[in-house]
């Protein structure tokens, strides 16, 4: 089978989607942050440490749901302890992100270090792993059926999230905030609204879609936890939001268009192609992409919201 044909199997398709998720939910997390006028570059470190904790909390407490739980919080924890220092401390955002990512990946290895005595894998922790879930009467339709049903559950919960953030940012009174805050923060102080209290927020919000990113990575795409296993993911999410112009559909889009790079990438490997250029594909993408964007923008001569 050629490369053509192998794009337009289901299992191809399938495959997209499923390593979109680890791209899309942080790329997510950014818009909200973003909108409030605070860009998250410590989206790697966060979604890195709720990995390790997933593994770990489930492997302690013998249960999935609590790894995930322990996920979702490590992730809101490392969110507002970014949040601490860049609302509170006025510390340079870049900065603060940076450091957070560097902090996280060698946390990481200290910890799996002290608890397993190995600073690769988690092998050794016998860690649970969420479900896969069947779609009934989906399952059943031909091509379609084979694309969406008998994924991890977290990739119905994407889906999920997905509604529920577009519906936050465009219909509710705290998404009306995050981007009165984002667009004049002087101004919205002006008409009452408390600009830290709504970053904060926002910062809550990416913490959470981060943990479950996480937790997607070592209890559902794989199931164990390895060292720096985001492997790149937090700043492709970034150039996914980016390139997305900050917008809801932008940044679903952009993460699928990187998500299908990725899918590519496992299909060209396959095909006997070095394992460097292939690895190296999904960035290349990245670069291009951002590069596209950023002329776009200089073009066109305007803020895009």
């Amino acid at each position: 089978m050629n490369i053509i044909e192998q794009l337009l199997t289901s299992t191809f398709f399938y495959s997209v989607i499923r390593v979109s998720v680890p791209l899309l939910l942080p790329a997510l997390g950014a818009l909200v942050t973003n909108r409030a006028g605070v860009p998250n570059i410590g989206l790697e470190g966060i979604m890195l440490m709720s990995a390790f904790f997933g593994v770990v909390g489930s492997a302690f407490s013998g249960s999935a749901m609590v790894g995930l739980l322990a996920a979702i919080f490590m992730g809101i924890v490392m969110s507002l302890f970014l949040a601490y220092f860049t609302l509170k401390l006025k510390t340079n955002v870049i900065l603060g992100g940076i450091a957070l990512n560097l902090f996280s990946s060698s946390l990481t290895v200290f910890l799996l270090y002290i608890l397993t005595g190995d600073k690769g894998t988690s092998a050794s922790l016998a860690s649970k792993t969420l479900p896969s879930i069947r779609l009934p009467i989906i399952e059943d339709i031909p091509f379609i059926g084979a694309v969406l049903s008998n994924h991890n559950v977290l990739v119905y919960v994407t889906f999920v999230i997905v509604v529920l953030v577009y519906i936050l940012l465009q219909k509710t009174p705290l998404g009306q905030h995050i981007k009165a805050v984002g667009e004049n923060e002087n101004a919205a102080a002006s008409v009452g609204i408390n600009v830290n209290r709504t970053r904060i927020i926002s910062f809550i919000i990416c913490g959470v879609v981060c943990g479950i990113a996480g937790a997607f990575l070592s209890m559902g795409y794989v199931s164990w936890f390895s060292r720096d296993m985001t492997s790149g993911r937090g700043w492709i999410a970034l150039a996914a939001e980016a390139m997305g112009r900050n917008t809801m559909v932008g940044t679903v889009l952009s993460s699928m268009l990187f998500g299908f790079a990725s899918a590519l990438a496992n299909i060209l490997q396959l095909q006997g192609l070095p394992t460097e250029l292939v690895t190296i594909l999904p960035n290349i993408i990245t670069v291009v992409a951002l590069v596209s964007y950023s002329v776009m923008k200089s073009k066109g001569g305007r803020k895009y919201e």
